[in-house]
């Protein structure tokens, strides 16, 4: 009797991964998309990158020298999901690299992004009337001067030290499905992305009509006039810059002598923060509010364009906890370090018998920890009288010595105006009432959070994209 060899393969989460960019469409969107060479030979391009990302997310890794070993071990398994024959072969790093080089051609992954998003919605029956962008950094170990896609720049990982690179995204809501991805130099301002991740995402959703949300970058003039000729809506917070502190206080003057009324925005039932509510309670408020409106004129593409812009004035709960809590800590830390800049003599401590000097280390400390105007500082000069008897031809005399103190006191009225603004916002959408309300306006805005999810998951463990071995 012959032999029998059993080769025993795990299957893990392999057949779902598989299955699952199938109904994608992934493998029939690149063949349709990318044409190789006519010699090319063994997987196409379509089921060499669904077999390639399978293992991307098996294992969270995205070496290309570890993924033949990987397919080495479940030929198998491979050959059964596949309906074309797969080697070893298939996976070496010089055909991983031509998936690379065609995906890196940027005509050709705006059509294959553009063709998925499309198929995506059509097939799953996705809401497409709401988007959002955002940035995010990835920090890396590359040398910054071998290419010139790895840049420092400022980081959103907290590694001033490392090269970056800059990803931008634009994602459908709620599910947070990418629409339109943009890959530059990590040195790169996060204004001017706006705009290509704009108009890439509208090829997926189509013109006219569409939400688009985003943070305060995303609210340069320019930008919101370009959504307005489109026909498309904006929502997004103002930064606190230019005039916008100034007209912040002017719309809160009513609130201040309780002649502006609030509408007040509560956590809609269902949600995960509803639900941490005590059962029977009302439900926590979200949010207190009211809206107005302004007038607005820019120029696209030569034209004039004007529309009436609404702008809300949201305060939340919660926002302003956290900034108090924040200032709180700031002033803590600040009359911490100005006590310790005159404390008493002692052997090895600085004593400052000069006031300029004083006064230059007291405003860096106060610029640091931004509580400028919040403490009133009082110098005090102290003089030090030591009695020295005569010594030969030297007559008897008294030594001064000057040393300078500092008394720190809270400026409480300056304090009280400043928490009083804390929690504040003002968002400015072009979306009519009927299409978003106040209310919807705010709730839309916090799904946010969404987004972080979408970049966690690709620089965490999920997608393992850090640290990158990927040179472009």
């Amino acid at each position: 009797m012959a032999e029998i060899e059993i080769y025993t393969e795990q299957v893990n989460d392999v057949p779902l991964l598989v299955h699952q960019q199938q109904r994608m469409g992934i493998p029939k969107v690149l063949d349709e998309i990318i044409r190789p060479h006519g010699n090319r030979k063994g997987l196409s391009i379509g089921w060499l990158t669904t077999l390639w990302q399978t293992y991307l997310l098996s294992e969270a890794d995205h070496r290309m020298s570890e993924v033949e070993p990987w397919a080495s071990q479940q030929l198998g398994l491979l050959s059964a999901l596949s309906p074309q024959p797969v080697t070893a072969q298939d996976f070496t790093d010089d055909r991983l690299a031509d998936i690379l080089r065609y995906l890196s051609q940027d005509v050709l992954w705006e059509e294959i992004e553009v063709a998925l998003g499309q198929r995506l919605i059509r097939v799953y029956d996705l809401r497409s009337d709401q988007a959002r962008l955002d940035s995010t950094t990835v920090a890396v170990y590359h040398d910054p001067e071998r290419g010139t896609l790895f840049r420092r720049g400022k980081s959103k990982d907290h590694r001033p030290d490392l090269a970056q690179f800059k990803l931008m995204l634009g994602t459908l809501d709620p599910m947070g499905m990418p629409l339109a991805t943009l890959v530059v130099s990590g040195e790169r301002a996060d204004d001017p992305l706006y705009r290509p991740a704009f108009l890439q995402a509208r090829q997926v959703l189509g013109r006219g009509g569409r939400l688009y949300i985003g943070d305060n970058k995303m609210a340069s003039g320019g930008f919101r006039a370009l959504l307005q000729a489109e026909g498309d809506f904006y929502l997004t917070p103002l930064p606190q810059t230019g005039q916008v502190p100034i007209l912040l206080q002017r719309l809160l003057r009513g609130v201040w002598d309780k002649t502006q009324p609030l509408e007040v925005i509560r956590v809609e039932t269902g949600t995960a923060v509803e639900a941490t509510a005590s059962s029977g309670a009302k439900p926590k408020i979200l949010a207190l509010g009211y809206e107005t409106s302004r007038p607005q004129k820019a120029r696209v593409g030569g034209l004039p364009v004007s529309w009436l812009e609404r702008v809300l004035v949201v305060f939340s709960p919660s926002l302003a906890r956290s900034r108090r809590r924040g200032l709180e800590r700031r002033l803590q830390r600040a009359e911490a370090e100005l006590a310790k800049l005159t404390q008493p003599r002692k052997r090895g401590r600085r004593q400052w018998e000069e006031l300029p000097p004083l006064q230059e280390a007291v405003q860096a400390i106060l610029r640091k920890r931004r509580v400028e105007g919040l403490l009133d500082v009082r110098y005090e000069r102290e003089v030090e009288q030591t009695p020295v008897r005569s010594y030969r031809d030297r007559p008897a005399r008294v030594e001064e010595r000057v040393r300078y103190v500092l008394q720190v006191q809270r400026n409480q009225e300056a304090i009280h105006l400043v928490r009083r603004e804390m929690g504040w916002r003002l968002y400015v959408t072009n979306a009519p009432k009927e299409r978003l309300s106040l209310a919807m306006g705010v709730r839309a805005y916090r799904g946010t959070p969404q987004m972080d999810r979408n970049f966690g998951r690709l620089k965490g463990r999920s997608l393992g994209i850090r640290p990158l071995y990927v040179q472009r």
